[in-house]
């Protein structure tokens, strides 16, 4: 399957945005719109944190984990995500981009490395179910990083 890509320009530098994205306790706060019930393991931050979650999208619901596989401050961070029983495998990449006028443009990059048969025939609906939450995902990164003090737990 094609990969889903989504992107936002904030006027916060990439430090500041990869601070705040490095600790997967924030995931929540711009993810709960379909990923729901959060229990975290390892750091808080960085290289081997993790959560499972239950994912809830276009009608269905499964259990997930997402693991920080790799990370490069204040570029990128990596993600494996498994769900399905292990019958969907995926990559979630944050790439974090200085602006010539200042700011980063912020894209993040789901790929399927494995997907489920269900998944794979109706791949242009999953694609655009992807798609419009990880746009939501971004919006609402924008406004949390946006908020008088964001806060980057520990």
């Amino acid at each position: 399957m094609q990969s889903v890509i989504v992107s936002i320009h904030v006027p916060q530098t990439p430090e500041q945005v990869y601070d705040f994205l490095d600790v997967m306790a924030n995931h929540e706060r711009i993810t709960d719109h379909y990923l729901t019930n959060w229990r975290y393991t390892g750091p808080a931050r960085g290289l081997g944190s993790r959560a499972t979650v239950t994912a809830a999208l276009g009608g269905a619901k499964t259990e997930a984990t997402i693991d920080v596989v790799e990370t490069e401050a204040p570029r990128r961070i990596v993600e494996r995500n498994v769900s399905a029983a292990g019958r969907r495998q995926a990559r979630g990449t944050y790439t974090i981009e200085p602006l010539p006028t200042g700011g980063a443009r912020v894209s993040f990059t789901y790929t399927w490395v494995r997907a489920p048969l269900a998944d794979r025939l109706l791949a242009p609906v999953v694609r655009a179910t992807m798609r419009h939450a990880n746009r939501t995902v971004m919006r609402r990164l924008a406004t949390e990083l946006a908020s008088p003090a964001p806060t980057a737990e520990s």
